[in-house]
């Protein structure tokens, strides 16, 4: 076991580097991006209306995050696969999770905002990596099914 960890220790340094990554974009969260939503959702949320926020703003500031995220978690998913037309695959279903999430944030922000719990995790797919989460099984899966 010890040599197999040796002989991938390069694999293991960069994955950790992109890790520490992800950490970064969410410790320095406040500093780096526009969201009145993280002050709002980590009060007592329940009775008060949604926060005034500036539209355009907020949606460069949810966009740079998703892809700075998507960024790193394709970084992640080619260095553990070494297949870039998996990670182009990513890279799409990155992209089509975007146009569907933003949509349906905004949508639901102006159209239904006292649905306050569609808008937390709306918003929490789009500020978390959680899709590389259900990536990388998927793939693991998926390229261990076709052996």
């Amino acid at each position: 076991m010890p040599e197999r960890l040796f002989k991938h220790k390069v694999k293991i340094l960069f994955v950790t580097i992109f890790i520490f990554l992800l950490i970064a974009v969410r410790v320095f969260e406040n500093q780096l991006f526009y969201d009145p939503f993280l002050a709002y959702f980590k009060d007592q949320y329940g009775s008060t209306p949604l926060p005034d926020f500036a539209a355009l703003k907020l949606f460069f500031a949810l966009s740079a995050r998703y892809f700075l995220n998507a960024f790193f978690s394709l970084g992640i998913i080619y260095i553990i696969f070494k297949d870039f037309d998996l990670t182009k695959f990513a890279a799409l279903l990155y992209l089509f999770f975007f146009i569907v999430l933003i949509a349906g944030f905004f949508i639901v922000v102006y159209r239904f905002p006292e649905n306050k719990m569609a808008v937390f995790y709306i918003r929490r797919f789009l500020i978390q990596p959680i899709f590389l989460l259900l990536f990388l099984p998927g793939f693991y899966f998926q390229l261990k099914s076709k052996k």
